[in-house]
């Protein structure tokens, strides 16, 4: 969080989710990482391209400026999943198996890395990480349900 905007009694936060409306909507309460405080959300809005949020727990500038650099953490629902269909949280993609579209074991989803211009799999194989580009056309099927995700080219799995 930072507090150019504390004397509104508002915080500028750094998104770090891709449901900014969930997770800052009215009455959401959120955690710093060590769990010692909670801050519920009174509102927020986009200023700039920067989300301005009024917490109940921070009602002046010296309580918004304690709080600069906290890492804030939602609680979410383990059975949860995004909005929009064909999206996933990292935490349901970690653990798949992944396979080739025969039904081939190529190995277990270790990891999801955000890089700038898509997302990647780290795809632990016996021959070593492997990552695979979270798009349609490399990981055209994700079965949460049964366990496993397919991934089309294996020969493609670039090494880490």
């Amino acid at each position: 969080m930072d507090d150019r905007h504390g004397v509104r009694g508002e915080v500028a936060v750094e998104l770090r989710t891709d449901e900014p409306e969930r997770r800052f909507a009215p009455g959401q309460v959120l955690y710093e990482d060590e769990g010692t405080r909670l801050f519920t959300v009174q509102s927020a809005r986009d200023h700039v391209g920067r989300l301005l949020v009024r917490f109940a727990e921070l009602g002046d500038r010296a309580a918004a400026e304690a709080v600069r650099g906290t890492l804030l953490v939602a609680t979410v629902d383990p059975d949860e999943r995004p909005a929009a269909s064909g999206e996933f949280y990292d935490r349901q993609l970690i653990g798949l198996r992944a396979r080739t579209r025969d039904g081939a074991d190529i190995g277990m989803v270790g990891s999801v890395l955000h890089l700038p211009f898509q997302d990647v799999l780290e795809i632990e194989t016996a021959a070593g990480t492997r990552l695979v580009p979270f798009v349609a056309a490399l990981v055209p099927q994700v079965d949460l349900d049964a366990g496993y995700l397919t991934v089309a080219g294996r020969r493609r799995l670039a090494r880490r």
